[in-house]
């Protein structure tokens, strides 16, 4: 697995379109081919980014973490 943290926003990590993932409890369906997790804090849709860290000037420096196995 990788996941992104995007210079400045959210962590991103890809997964096909239409993965499934449960969210508290809740089975949800993938919309798109990535799914992007708040980092700033002031998303209104936590724990998913909403742009609010462009509106709050966060600021975050870009990295990578990758899992293997």
């Amino acid at each position: 697995m990788k996941l992104r943290f995007r210079e400045d926003g959210p962590i991103v990590i890809d997964l096909p379109e239409g993965s499934r993932f449960v969210l508290d409890g809740v089975e949800q369906t993938l919309e798109r081919p990535k799914l992007a997790l708040c980092r700033c804090g002031n998303s209104a849709k936590k724990p998913f980014c909403d742009g609010a860290h462009k509106r709050t000037g966060f600021r975050a420096p870009a990295g990578r973490l990758e899992v293997e196995g």
